[in-house]
């Protein structure tokens, strides 16, 4: 399914600036001829008559990723420069919104492998172009986060770790912010919204202007040593680790205070992430160091980084 096809004049046509009378179509990646489908249940779009020869295209494409594609590019076209499922040959894929020269959004409704992920993102960095990714209802983020979710993190001095998401029934984007995962593995996050009404771009564009410093508390956990015992029981991996690292040290984790815990909520490791790029050494320095002078508390209060990188320059 495909929002956009060639005439036989090879004139770009999309189905978003209204339905186009019936002549031959064909699609711009294979050159191989499309139906325009106009139905009441799926949005109207171009269907290869076979996809043979495309490698491109999906026909198992969902209405909600259809429907957002739309939202986004009627909302943005208001003010900018953009185009629905852009051809990028260079680096073999399509964009699915476009905007400007150097600004992808990819509208991921759909589960995918992890490495295809980072495969995808890769090849738009080395292409110098930004992608932000935004994510449908079964990639939305809960009070935990798988580690495909982790690779759609994003990094802002002024918003810290941020996510993005789609809301296809009620029309709007959710950017979730200053997110930290505590020892449990929970995660912990400020929420702003979007309509689709109002300036998309703009929202996208708020983790990179200047703003007041954001935070929120979180309460410790007072029984944080038995949850790590039951971790040890179970066998649980990184528990196991650092229980090792302890013995190597001739500690015991089950032997320390609550306190030795503290700051239970902490940032994530931005190595693992893909689409962190920047050298964040500067904000786990400031991070640590600020809550250690701080001394323990039974409550967290987490800010954004530029609050912690003003405390490391003092």
């Amino acid at each position: 399914m495909m929002l956009v096809a060639h005439d036989s004049d090879n004139q770009l046509v999309t189905v978003l600036d209204g339905i186009p009378e019936k002549r031959d179509f064909f699609c711009p990646v294979c050159k191989q001829p499309v139906r325009l489908k106009v139905g009441k249940v799926m949005r109207t779009h171009f269907a290869h008559i076979s996809l043979e020869a495309c490698q491109f295209y999906s026909e198992n494409e969902s209405a909600e990723h259809l429907g957002l594609k739309a939202e986004l590019y009627k909302a943005i076209s208001k003010g900018a420069k953009v185009e629905v499922e852009r051809v990028l040959e260079e680096i073999g894929q399509i964009a699915d919104v476009f905007v400007g020269e150097r600004l992808a959004l990819e509208v991921q409704c759909s589960r995918l492998s992890e490495k295809r992920l980072i495969e995808r993102s890769k090849a738009y960095q080395r292409a110098g172009i930004h992608v932000l990714w935004l994510l449908g209802e079964k990639l939305w983020l809960g009070k935990k986060i798988s580690p495909l979710q982790e690779q759609f993190l994003q990094f802002s001095k002024n918003m810290g770790f941020y996510y993005l998401e789609l809301d296809h029934k009620q029309r709007l984007i959710r950017l979730k912010y200053l997110i930290y995962q505590d020892l449990k593995g929970q995660v912990h996050y400020l929420t702003k919204t979007c309509s689709f009404d109002e300036d998309v771009l703009s929202f996208l564009r708020l983790p990179y202007k200047a703003q007041a410093v954001s935070s929120y508390s979180v309460k410790q956990d007072d029984k944080i040593l038995t949850y790590i015992q039951r971790q040890l029981y179970n066998g649980n991996q990184h528990w196991l680790k650092e229980q090792e690292k302890a013995y190597l040290s001739r500690g015991n984790l089950l032997g320390q205070p609550v306190s030795a815990f503290f700051p239970q909520v902490r940032p994530f490791d931005s190595h693992k992430l893909s689409l962190v790029t920047d050298d964040l050494t500067w904000f786990y320095q400031a991070f640590y160091k600020y809550y250690q002078k701080l001394g323990a508390s039974a409550v967290q209060t987490l800010y954004s980084p530029a609050f912690y990188g003003t405390i490391k320059e003092n």
